[in-house]
């Protein structure tokens, strides 16, 4: 009786590690990284879009210069900020987000330029365009949701117990950052005036 009571005591506790996290909280770390993944294909895509983008307004809006300039500054900027999963911080994810935001905010010149060409805006090459970027924007939107999801499945985990007790003593994870609202405005509701 005394061995199958010293096998009991050495099998109970990778019993209960095994219910407390010991492999979720890898697989969640990896499904963390799998979705940041994803959000920057979406972005790239978006940064592959641009040249093509500006090439063919170009041609049609040769005194529009400066939007020009800037959506293909911002783009270079975009794509200067990498940041690997594995260094993902909060620092780093608002530089990511400032980047990518400035580029959203040129590409919104851009296509706001394009409404004072009316035929830019029936160029079969800038409808194809501007209907895939319009498609990609969707998609980091989507990439963007999904990431949020895995981080805050991941951030249960290493906080919230019991599985916060193996990542305490096994692990050591930190949270992981979340994408914030990148427009200031987000926070207050809109004014609605009739």
């Amino acid at each position: 009786m005394h061995t199958s009571l010293g096998k009991l005591s050495r099998v109970l506790p990778l019993v209960l590690l095994a219910g407390c996290g010991v492999q979720s909280i890898p697989q969640a770390d990896n499904q963390v990284d799998a979705a940041w993944a994803e959000v920057q294909n979406q972005y790239q895509r978006r940064a592959d879009l641009v040249p093509n983008l500006v090439a063919t307004v170009k041609g049609f809006a040769q005194q529009e210069r400066d939007v020009l300039t800037q959506v293909t500054e911002a783009r270079a900027k975009a794509t200067q900020v990498t940041i690997q999963a594995d260094q993902l911080d909060e620092a780093k994810l608002r530089e990511f987000e400032k980047a990518q935001g400035a580029l959203s905010s040129a590409l919104g010149r851009l296509l706001a330029v394009s409404e004072r060409y009316p035929e830019l805006r029936s160029s079969e090459q800038f409808r194809d365009l501007q209907a895939q970027l319009e498609g990609t924007e969707n998609r980091i939107a989507i990439a963007r949701r999904r990431y949020i999801e895995t981080v805050n499945e991941f951030n249960n985990l290493v906080t919230v117990p019991p599985t916060s007790f193996t990542n305490a003593l096994v692990y050591k994870k930190a949270k992981k950052p979340q994408f914030t609202a990148t427009v200031p405005e987000a926070e207050r509701p809109p004014e609605v005036k009739f």
